[in-house]
This record gives structure tokens, sequence and C-alpha cells, in this order.
């Protein structure tokens, strides 16, 4: 991790949550870049036309400065924070929570297809997909389910292996398949842009262990799904960098920072929460958006 990442996550714990309005919170996100970086760190990048796309981890979904309530968008999620950092003179947030990849070509209710958003002129994309090509809300029910009946055992990853391979990495493998053929569409479509594929932050202990009752998981079940979680990252990683694209690891850095942390500490929100459940709250956002400049400045 570089000094930089260490000064953002020192600081971001303490910092006062008024930071969070849309304004405040994209100078923050420059004035972390400055303290202690080196000249190859001290680089801000700017982009004229930014496309964002993706799925409620992308939207901001459950936060407040809502923007687009059928898809729950809001100006407190990540690419919300990017286009400031970035002076983006035009961006375009078409994140809408519940999509999959389909939705980037097809509309998604009275959404237009998010890829509709994308021209010529578009110089910047990032991409945040795949978590519910794989089912992500069914296999938390069905993880949450089971931990009632065994909660010491791993009744999840059981269900998901009863037919002798793993249901979930097959998904995966179609996820990442996907995405291949999204990402090639963008190239089309936007042919001069910088496309940025952001992946999912760490939604439970990194260190597998359970913290019941607050996040109903049985014991053997939350190896499994940190699994589930770091398997489809390095999916999108590998598709990502395949088709010409970046990937933005927003992992790393949210590891001690999970739904089980208290609440002065997570970035990821609890199943029993006033915001959405298994997603970043405000400084998870801020988080994945730090991964994703952070990238960006390379």
């Amino acid at each position: 991790m570089t000094q930089l990442a260490r000064t953002f996550r020192s600081t971001v714990r303490t910092a006062s949550l008024a930071a969070a309005a849309l304004g405040t919170t994209a100078g923050l996100l420059g004035g972390f870049m400055a303290p202690a970086a080196s000249a190859a760190e001290s680089a801000h990048p700017t982009y004229d036309n930014y496309v964002a796309l993706g799925d409620s981890y992308a939207s901001g979904a459950g936060l407040s400065l809502v923007d687009d309530a059928d898809c729950d968008r809001t100006r407190e999620s990540y690419p919300a924070v990017i286009a400031g950092a970035v002076k983006a003179k035009s961006f375009k947030n078409v994140t809408c929570s519940g999509a999959t990849t389909a939705e980037m070509a097809r509309a998604q209710g009275t959404n237009p297809a998010q890829l509709s958003a994308l021209s010529a002129d578009t110089d910047l994309v990032t991409l945040t997909i795949g978590g519910n090509d794989i089912g992500f809300t069914e296999i938390i029910t069905t993880c949450v389910v089971g931990s009632f009946s065994d909660p010491t055992g791993s009744p999840c990853k059981t269900h998901y292996n009863a037919s002798g391979s793993d249901a979930i990495a097959t998904r995966i493998n179609s996820a990442a398949a996907k995405l291949t053929v999204t990402l090639d569409y963008i190239h089309a479509l936007a042919p001069k842009a910088r496309v940025l594929v952001v992946g999912y932050p760490s939604l439970v202990p990194d260190n597998g262990k359970a913290c019941r009752p607050g996040v109903p998981f049985a014991d053997g079940d939350v190896p499994y799904l940190r699994d589930v979680n770091k398997k489809l990252n390095q999916a999108l990683a590998d598709r990502a960098r395949s088709a010409g694209a970046e990937y933005a690891d927003t992992y790393t850095m949210t590891v001690g920072h999970d739904m089980c942390q208290s609440e002065a500490d997570r970035w990821i929100e609890p199943l029993e929460t006033k915001l959405a459940p298994a997603h970043p709250n405000r400084w998870g956002q801020y988080a994945m958006a730090y991964g994703a400049y952070d990238q960006l400045r390379n």
C-alpha cells in the first residue's frame, strides 16, 4: 500500500461527515492526493466527457442527494466524486440499481440502455457490473436462511455445490464473458475513452471470521462469501485487461471496513440498516472513488 493510500485510510476515519456533500467530498479527494505524494502520484488527471455505467454499487444506492429514485442514483456515489475530481465538463451518470450486463445494451424499465450515453466524444468511462449477474441478492438471502439451521457449518457453500461443482463459480465465469462483450461495445461507441472497470469492495471480514448475530452468516459461509467476492473481482480484472480496459481495485483498501465492523469503522452497511444492506455507505463510496481515481493517476 502506498503512503498515499495510508494517508487516505487514516484521514477518512476521522473526517467530518459534513464533508460528504458532493462539492466538499470532491474537494477532499483532491486534498488527499497532495500530502506526502511522490512526483508520480501528484498528477491530477482531467477529462472533458465522463460517462458512468453500472449497478447499485456505482449508483450510491441508499444514500442521500438522490438524482434518480427509480435507479437509486445519488450524488454521493463514487462516480459523482470522480466527476468533481477530474473536473469533467460533461458528466453522464446512468448507473442504476439492479443493473446486469444485459442492461448495458437494453432498457431497464423506463431507463434507456446505459451504453446509449456513450459517444465519440466520451473520454472517460467507469463501469461496476457483475454482482447482479451472479445473483448477489439471492446469494445473500440463501446464506442468511441457511445460517439459522446450521450456524456453525457452511450451508450456503453446501447449497451452491450440491451438483458437485460450484454454481457460483460458473456464474462468475459467465458474468466475465458478458463483461468482455460489454467492453467491446464500449470501445466501439467511445473509441477515444479511457475505460476503467471498478471492482467491488470487501463485504465480509477478510479473515473469514463470522460476526453473528449482527450479520447472520454461518461460520463456514463467511470465508466462502469472501472468496466469492475475490473471485468475482479477479474475473472482472482479468477480462478488463484482456479487453483493453483497466481495473481499479477497491477491495484491498476496504479490508477491515466490512459490514461486520462497528458503525464507526465500517464502510459497508450490514444487513439490518436504514441504508442499502451490504452496500457501501458514503465512506465506502468515497473509498471506491479513491481506488478508481488512484488508477486514473497511473
